[in-house]
């Protein structure tokens, strides 16, 4: 427990540089206090003292802002920054290392037993207000951009904006431009219109060809 503890705070420490003490890290970041009420609370569901540890988290709701299911499962490092308006849902996994930033949203698409909530793998950045529904993985290493909404599964290393979500960057590279690793309406309109312009391009240009044969038809029938 001790150990988490220190763990936690020097997480703060190492990433958000307007910490300048343990003591104040104790005392005054919401993120740490939430976590710290979660393994208790999660250390009650596990032993199937539900409603206890319901009561826990809404306390620390209450006191935070910030709310997280006594079922999640969080691994070490976690950094919660300002965390206001924070969601993680009862099946939700994260792994080490992991950042969120205010009004992000782990939760499910409906009222589905079993497994509904996101995995995070380790090293990932959530930016501000992003919502990452439903079960799937987001890959280790990955960046998902501020108020992006995920709705499928994010291969590792990858960096990933709008809404719906799309991978924009993967390995440190873009994605071949005609691949629909997810579905982006705005993209597939924006196609569309291309497609369109240059259908039209190539009537006008037919057009053109066909208006300067006439006239060259008629010059030489005047002459």
């Amino acid at each position: 427990m001790f150990r988490h503890i220190k763990s936690d705070i020097q997480t703060v420490l190492d990433n958000d540089p307007a910490a300048r003490s343990k003591l104040e890290v104790i005392f005054t970041y919401s993120g740490v206090h939430a976590l710290w009420a979660h393994r208790i609370a999660h250390w009650f569901y596990l032993r199937k003292w539900c409603t206890l540890a319901r009561v826990i988290s809404q306390v620390s709701r209450f006191m935070t802002g910030i709310e997280i299911h006594p079922g999640a499962r969080i691994g070490d490092r976690l950094f919660i920054d300002h965390g206001m308006g924070v969601v993680i849902g009862e099946t939700c996994e994260i792994g080490d290392d992991v950042v969120l930033y205010q009004g992000v949203t782990l939760g499910g698409t409906g009222k589905e037993k079993g497994k509904r909530h996101p995995t995070i793998g380790n090293n990932v950045v959530i930016g501000s207000g992003a919502k990452i529904l439903g079960s799937f993985t987001i890959g280790a290493q990955s960046n998902i951009g501020s108020n992006s909404v995920v709705l499928k599964e994010v291969p590792p290393n990858s960096t990933v904006v709008g809404i719906p979500g799309r991978v924009v960057r993967q390995d440190g590279r873009r994605p071949d431009r005609l691949s629909h690793q997810l579905p982006d309406p705005v993209v597939d309109s924006i196609r569309a219109l291309q497609l369109e312009i240059e259908r039209l391009r190539a009537e006008l240009s037919d057009l053109k060809d066909e208006q300067s044969a006439r006239k060259h038809q008629v010059t030489q029938e005047n002459k």
